[in-house]
């Protein structure tokens, strides 16, 4: 599966930070059970790697991939902890050069149209706008779809549940990331059946945009 493929697995792929390695297994699975497959578990905690391996080897259905991806040594760390695909906030040539001799696809950050210039020169073309509500959202989208016809969005930072119909509504817009379906508030209260039921509510925001 590379980077395009899972996009299109669902409209939202929520962005985790997992404190607590015991929650990792109940919250991938309760969001799987909402229909949302694609998870990033981002590398801001010191259990995140755990957090992953444990939701690669126990969550069948789901596709679990490391967020913040910003060394070349994240590569190898997030394969070994059997992520499928690995995401960065931003693309330096030390990040270009360690995708290319990787096996772990890559969703690469751009905020500004020279990231995307570089990002794509460099064989992407499908992208994550990061933070996209701070690098003008909907109204940047629409105005990098002329220059960048071939280039496909996961625009994340600052989306919503609100929001997000409006993203997905663009033409270049394949998903969006969010942090809503996942906040500590709920993981920390073990809400289980609440965060099955926001993946049910984001399931369901591709035909609402469409």
């Amino acid at each position: 599966m590379d980077v395009l493929d899972m996009m299109r697995v669902g409209p939202v792929i929520p962005v985790i930070v997992i404190d607590d390695l015991a929650d990792a297994v109940p919250l991938a699975t309760a969001l799987v059970a909402g229909g949302v497959r694609v998870l990033e578990v981002t590398l801001r905690t010191h259990v995140a790697l755990d957090a992953v391996r444990a939701i690669s080897r126990e969550v069948e259905d789901a596709i679990v991939g490391v967020g913040t991806i910003s060394r070349a040594e994240h590569f190898q760390q997030a394969i070994e902890a059997g992520a499928r695909f690995g995401v960065s906030p931003g693309l330096t040539t030390e990040l270009i050069d360690a995708a290319r001799t990787s096996k772990l696809p890559l969703l690469a950050g751009v905020m500004t149209p020279s990231d995307v210039i570089a990002a794509r020169a460099a064989g992407f073309v499908a992208l994550k706008l990061f933070p996209a509500r701070e690098a003008g959202g909907m109204d940047m989208l629409k105005a990098l779809s002329g220059p960048f016809p071939d280039v496909t969005f996961c625009p994340t930072g600052g989306v919503t549940a609100a929001s997000a119909p409006g993203y997905l509504a663009l033409p270049n817009v394949e998903c969006v990331g969010g942090s809503w379906l996942t906040s500590q508030a709920i993981v920390k209260a073990g809400e289980w059946r609440k965060i099955t039921a926001l993946a049910r509510e984001a399931s369901r925001l591709r035909s609402i945009a469409a």
